[in-house]
């Protein structure tokens, strides 16, 4: 069998302040932080470390662990996120190669 694949994206909120030469962009939910030299630059690469994060604790298994950790839980319904500067949404796939089609 092929590659099946899921493709799905998170919305978290953003807070960005510009230091000196620098836009700190930060996520205060996952307690992540990265900076760029403009806006943009920052909420990119803000954006890409919360997305390599998410897949790293997903390989090594503690995702579910460390989003208990941080206080998350399953939510009832539609929960809007509110932000102080920006939502940004950030892409995650999960990609399965050569396997079997399982019947659930």
């Amino acid at each position: 069998m092929g590659e099946r694949s899921i493709q799905f994206s998170v919305q978290v909120s953003i807070q960005v302040k510009r230091e000196g030469m620098w836009f700190i962009a930060s996520c205060p939910a996952l307690d992540l932080h990265s900076q760029g030299r403009s806006e943009k630059e920052a909420l990119d690469n803000v954006g890409e470390a919360i997305q390599l994060f998410v897949e790293s604790c997903y390989e090594r298994g503690t995702l579910e662990q460390v989003l208990k950790e941080s206080g998350f839980q399953p939510g009832k319904g539609s929960v809007e996120v509110r932000d102080e500067n920006h939502v940004i949404n950030v892409p995650l796939s999960l990609v399965a190669r050569n396997a079997e089609a399982r019947p659930y």
